[in-house]
């Protein structure tokens, strides 16, 4: 049986994932196998390595090269460089992945710029399509130095909205601003700044707790809440007579890969992030880059919300 070597959960070791051997993946009719090159971590599915035994093969972002292409045509060739996503297992020397989850890479866009794309890239993405047209509208992006938030603000200017951005710490305002933020506000334990520029056609909310409290008194009329993270509280208590006097608002739950399975696939999506980076328009924001050896550290810094934007591991075969 031919083995490559994987990171596994590993409940009994300390940080509680290991590189071990496994069974290399035996590719589907419709899957493409992909030599992996670099991955890129996200909360929800390191949250879950480290609090649950659900997932004994993690991770979801890979970039890498083509070595055998889908047996029934669909996808990139042999040789081609990709980006792409799974639902488990993508930290791996290889994946066999659904060639309706990748896309061919331009050559001017890295595996380690591809590989932040996916899962922050695309919940961005989605999010913003959820407030419509936004041209010189208002909205707001909390936790908007995360991956998902910095993206958030990036395509928020593109498409002409007026992004505020929201910050835990003082020496981030740059980075949010430098991301395409018209304003950046301190979020503290509640959105009281941010008051100010509302209302907002838009919130892209990802921390929850006492901030998605706030934010849905902040949504302007028919504006929306896209909640997609919870990194400061699951529980949420809200006043429900300010939330429907607001007018026609909604609330969002967004989980990507359930809007992937509606909307569009990832491979389109990724297709045209992909292209934004190679023109220059969309930047990936990697603080950190290492190998795939350190990842048990550049994961607890990852907890520990150690650094803004994303951490890349390059996997060494």
């Amino acid at each position: 049986m031919s083995m490559i070597r994987a990171v596994v959960l590993s409940p009994e070791v300390e940080g509680r994932l290991a590189i071990k051997e496994v069974a290399a993946p035996a590719p589907l009719a419709n899957e493409t196998l992909v030599e992996v090159a670099a991955i890129s971590l996200n909360p929800g599915e390191v949250r879950t390595a480290m609090t649950t035994d659900t997932v004994p093969r993690p991770g979801w972002d890979l970039a890498g090269t083509v070595l055998q292409a889908a047996a029934d045509g669909s996808g990139p060739p042999r040789g081609a460089r990709v980006v792409g996503m799974v639902r488990s297992g993508a930290w791996a020397e290889q994946v066999a992945v659904p060639t309706h989850q990748l896309t061919e890479l331009p050559d001017a866009v890295t595996f380690a710029q591809a590989s932040t794309l996916p899962i922050a890239g695309l919940t961005a993405m989605h999010a913003l399509w959820k407030g419509g047209f936004l041209l010189e509208r208002p909205i707001l992006v909390t936790g908007a130095t995360g991956g998902t938030g910095d993206y958030a603000l990036q395509l928020a200017r593109l498409v002409g909205a007026k992004p505020v951005a929201t910050v835990r710490r003082p020496e981030q305002v740059e980075l949010a601003l430098a991301s395409g933020a018209e304003h950046v506000v301190g979020s503290g334990a509640d959105l009281s700044e941010a008051r100010q520029y509302g209302p907002y056609a838009l919130i892209v909310e990802s921390v929850g707790g006492t901030i998605l409290t706030d934010a849905l008194t902040m949504v302007a009329e028919e504006g929306i809440v896209v909640s997609f993270g919870a990194s400061a509280g699951v529980s949420v208590t809200f006043d429900a007579m300010k939330f429907y006097r607001s007018g026609p608002v909604s609330l969002y739950g967004l989980f990507i890969f359930n809007e992937l399975k509606r909307v569009e696939s990832a491979a389109l999506g990724l297709k045209r992030l992909a292209a934004l980076v190679a023109q220059g328009r969309l930047t990936p924001r990697i603080s950190v880059e290492d190998s795939w050896e350190n990842l048990p550290m550049v994961v607890k810094q990852l907890r520990e919300r150690s650094y803004p934007g994303k951490a890349v591991l390059h996997i060494e075969s």
